[in-house]
């Protein structure tokens, strides 16, 4: 694998969505994703397919510092759209050579915009022109500071595909805010940098520039180069600035694109930064999808948990007795009582079993207590189901990433996720239903054996089922209950009977196993209510590994830029907590040499400038005015 190769192991990942859930900064982190997707695809990958191809010269700014006007005087042409109203650059006009025309309308640089040779919104206008040097193209950017967002999330992916920055600024704009958070990006990116200061009167031309310089220094970009282009009178929006007033820059562009050394010398300054700027975008990204996954695995394990804990609950009230003190007991208790019958169980088990007997062959009728029993078992589900999504939904709305989910939902589904869904009643009677049958077959089964066949047949084999369902819900841990405070006696008296019937260890086998299929059913409908939730997840699951893969990508990366004399990699660099780098403190900050600016010397200026250590200056014309451009 080589350096191109690593940088599509890194890229293919970064293709699927990595922050579905909106958890920490996720939009930041959406952001910085496309930030690092448009850089390798708009100039990362392009440039080192083609290392020496033509140098992309990006003319940005802030809204009305004269980018277009600049160009247009560049090129001596109207090649780009001036005018008063803002945002004025709407299509970005990129100039070029006819010798580079077929490389700029491929898809080798900007692939995303298409191409057009007139107007037209959401295209990369694409303009020849002979003053424009063979080897370098000039790029005419919308406002960094447009009103309009797509204009400038347009101009960032325009400067950040660029091989060189041409940074516009005025006299009444070069201290905002907007365009130094651009220059610091360029400096944290060791960008190529030229910034032009357009629009300075003559009595503000040395202030100012000095002014600008000090600032350049004090933000690391001491040895920018800059260029003062002063105010001129334009009779018009569309007029031009006289040549000598853009002869030093007009000078400089064309020496680079004489110059391959120097051509090539800008490409590697910018792609090297551009390199380097991995170390820590891609860990930060790398961060935050891990933290993506660490709140999906949280949001499945509340889910995980709420039902788990509502199979608890139902387990709870199988061992407890409840199930046995409404209408069951009633039913029970019509006929068996719980007087003479508990004082003389042990030395009257036959006498009783004949009672039982009259009980399910005609005294009450069997049906009562089978329904009375399913109608229990059915609540208790219910009530288990409900506690678990009401659990599930508390446990999602206070947890990172959860309400964003909800809120996508809604407030009317989401408050039915909050209980359990409106079939369970039908799946749960099918369910116990089920149950009941699986447990005459077991009393069947137990009966075909000569030894109990007799006293199988004296109960029937639905009674000695219902006795051995009330002893499901009247035992404790796998043996058959014994506590005669439990719902009057219900259980000892289930017990002693089913005993008589089946014998003692029978007994205990059968409960088991009856409870063991009971609980499996019931954890089979609270996995398809907990299915309700792991549906709402599976659309917003990151990725698997992708963390990881962002890892090995950039530790291949640096490991290709050792093997190269002309990309070497940079120092390590400690790793960062969030997608968003942290303001780099003054003592961190790159060293002036490690962000040098081309070293091309511009061109003397013309009879009448002015030229100082650091500034360009040109003679302003009299009668200059604010509005000309």
């Amino acid at each position: 694998m080589d350096l191109l190769g690593a940088l599509e192991a890194l890229r293919r990942p970064l293709e699927r969505e990595l922050f579905p859930l909106a958890i920490g900064e996720a939009a930041a982190d959406r952001r910085a994703l496309r930030e690092l997707t448009g850089q390798l695809d708009d100039y990362l990958l392009p440039r080192l397919r083609a290392i020496d191809a033509p140098l992309l010269a990006v003319v940005g700014g802030s809204t009305g510092a004269g980018k277009s006007t600049l160009v247009n005087s560049l090129v001596g042409a109207d090649v780009a759209e001036p005018g008063v109203l803002r945002p004025t650059t709407l299509t970005p006009t990129l100039v070029v050579n006819p010798a580079d025309r077929s490389w700029f309308m491929g898809q080798n640089v900007l692939p995303g915009l298409s191409r057009a040779t007139g107007e037209g919104p959401g295209a990369l206008r694409v303009v020849t022109s002979d003053a424009v040097g063979a080897g370098l193209a000039l790029l005419d950017a919308p406002d960094i500071d447009s009103v309009v967002t797509a204009n400038r999330e347009l101009a960032a992916q325009l400067l950040a595909a660029a091989d060189l920055w041409l940074f516009v600024t005025t006299a009444a704009r070069y201290a905002d805010e907007v365009p130094w958070s651009f220059l610091r990006s360029a400096r944290e990116r060791s960008t190529a940098l030229a910034v032009v200061l357009d629009r300075v009167s003559r009595e503000a031309v040395e202030p100012v520039a000095r002014d600008l310089n000090r600032l350049l220094a004090e933000n690391g970009l001491d040895g920018t180069r800059l260029f003062t282009v002063p105010e001129a009178p334009l009779p018009d929006e569309r007029a031009r600035l006289p040549e000598e007033y853009v002869r030093p820059i007009a000078d400089w562009l064309n020496g680079l694109a004489e110059d391959a050394a120097e051509r090539a010398r800008v490409v590697r300054q910018t792609l090297s930064g551009a390199l380097d700027s991995l170390e820590t975008r891609v860990p930060a990204l790398a961060t935050a999808v891990a933290r993506q996954q660490a709140g999906f695995d949280g949001l499945r394990a509340i889910v995980s948990n709420a039902y788990a804990g509502g199979l608890a609950d139902f387990d709870g009230g199988m061992r407890d007795g409840s199930l046995l003190r409404g209408e069951v007991l009633a039913r029970w208790q019509d006929f068996i009582g719980t007087g003479d019958l508990m004082r003389t169980l042990e030395s009257r088990v036959g006498r009783l079993r004949d009672r039982v007997v009259g009980f399910f062959t005609g005294r009450v009728p069997e049906t009562q207590l089978k329904e009375a029993l399913e109608s229990g078992v059915e609540s208790l589900i219910r009530a288990s189901a409900d506690g678990s999504a009401e659990r599930a939904l508390e446990g999602w709305s206070a947890a990172p990433g959860g309400a964003g989910l909800l809120e996508r939902l809604g407030p009317v589904e989401s408050a039915r996720l909050g209980r359990a869904s409106p079939d369970l009643g039908r799946r749960t009677e099918a369910a116990v239903r089920g149950w009941q049958e699986f447990v005459l077959d077991l009393v069947r089964g137990e009966g075909a054996e000569r030894r109990t066949a007799a006293r199988v047949a004296s109960f029937g084999v639905n009674g000695a089922g219902l006795l051995l369902m009330l002893g499901v819900f009247a035992s404790t841990g796998g043996l058959t209950g014994i506590e005669v405070g439990i719902a009057g006696g219900t259980s000892l008296l289930s017990q002693k009977v089913l005993e008589a019937v089946f014998g003692d260890q029978a007994v205990r086998t059968l409960t088991v196993t009856a409870r063991e299929d009971l609980r499996e059913r019931v954890r089979a409908l609270l996995a398809e209510e907990a299915a309700r939730f792991d549906v709402l997840l599976e659309t917003a699951e990151p990725p698997k590994g992708t963390a990881e893969q962002l890892d090995e990508a950039l530790a291949e990366i640096r490991a290709q830029r050792a093997r190269r004399a002309d990309l070497p990699a940079p120092a390590a660099r400690p790793a960062v907590e969030s997608a968003t780098p942290p303001a780099v403190e003054d003592a961190e900050r790159p060293s002036v040499e490690s962000v040098a600016r081309p070293a091309v010397e511009a061109a003397p200026p013309p009879p009448g400038a002015r030229p100082s250590a650091a500034t360009v200056e040109l003679p302003v014309q009299p009668g200059a005015e604010e509005e000309g451009r």
